[in-house]
C-alpha cells in the first residue's frame, strides 16, 4: 500500500470531491464535505480494504491524511 492508493480509497468515501485537492498534508477534518458519516465510511473502508479495525478514538487523534495513513500502516 502506498499513500496515493490510500488517498484514492479515501476520496471514494465522499460524494463529490476532487481528488486533486487531497494531498498527504491535507487536514481532512477541514474539508467542507467532512462529516461524521464520512468518518464512519473511512473506518469501514480501512476495514474492508486493509483488514484493519480502526478504533474511532485512534482516528480522532489524526489530523492529516498522512497521519491516518501512518496509523493504518502501523497496524498492518
Amino acid at each position: 500500500m502506498d499513500i496515493q492508493e490510500f488517498i484514492e480509497h479515501f476520496a471514494e468515501q465522499f460524494d463529490e470531491i476532487d481528488i486533486a485537492v487531497l494531498q498527504p498534508e491535507t487536514r481532512f477534518r477541514e474539508l467542507d464535505e467532512w462529516s461524521s458519516l464520512v468518518a464512519l465510511l473511512v473506518i469501514t473502508m480501512v476495514d474492508e480494504e486493509y483488514g484493519i479495525v480502526l478504533p474511532p478514538e485512534e482516528m480522532r487523534k489524526t489530523q492529516t491524511i498522512q497521519e491516518l495513513f501512518d496509523l493504518v500502516q502501523s497496524k498492518l
